[in-house]
């Protein structure tokens, strides 16, 4: 989705690079402002569908239903609404008629959510942190799956310590024993389900 800057608020975009100075005439994400106004965007064009038979973050969408025909129907009724709207949709990044795919991070079906497999194992394949930048990233991807990490901030705990202020970085055996256990309660993560 392209969205348009007025023409008097464009010097506000203003960045230099070696062939010149310049200014974006449409929105891109790094705007402080941008995510929310996407949001905005999107649920605007979407309101009277929104969980009804979509759901909507930032520029991506989901369309679902029970059925296989009631699901050709909403994704008539969003494709439509996009045709009326004007709303571009990039044809590889869509993905019709399935049953299961990634969203956020996590591979997402009717019945389950679970880790998205291909990130976590990127995370397992890590070596030891060796700075407190690397501890803060380790943390910060592994607890974008806290949830599926029963007594996440309990394990992770001795890292975290590294994190304060004043304190010497020493990887010691506390902090490999956490290492491992989160790293391990990742790749064994539970599959989580909606209560009926």
């Amino acid at each position: 989705m392209q969205i348009h800057i007025a023409p008097v608020d464009q010097h506000n975009t203003t960045f230099t690079y070696q062939f010149g100075t310049f200014a974006y005439s449409r929105m891109p994400f790094g705007l402080c402002n941008a995510p929310s106004t996407f949001q905005c965007c999107m649920t605007s064009i979407f309101s009277n569908l929104l969980q009804d038979c979509m759901e909507v973050f930032m520029d991506d969408f989901t369309v679902y239903s029970d059925s296989f025909d009631a699901c050709l129907e909403n994704l008539s009724k969003v494709l439509r609404r996009c045709i009326d709207t004007n709303l571009v949709l990039n044809f590889e990044k869509c993905h019709f008629m399935v049953t299961e795919g990634i969203m956020l991070g996590h591979l997402v079906s009717n019945k389950n959510i679970e880790v998205d497999k291909s990130k976590i194992d990127i995370i397992s394949s890590l070596p030891n942190p060796a700075s407190v930048r690397e501890i803060r990233s380790f943390l910060g991807h592994a607890g974008f799956y806290r949830r599926f990490i029963k007594n996440f901030n309990k394990l992770a705990l001795p890292l975290s310590r590294l994190l304060q202020k004043d304190v010497d970085f020493n990887f010691d055996q506390p902090c490999i024993e956490a290492f491992q256990e989160l790293k391990n309660r990742l790749t064994s993560a539970p599959i989580l389900q909606a209560p009926n």
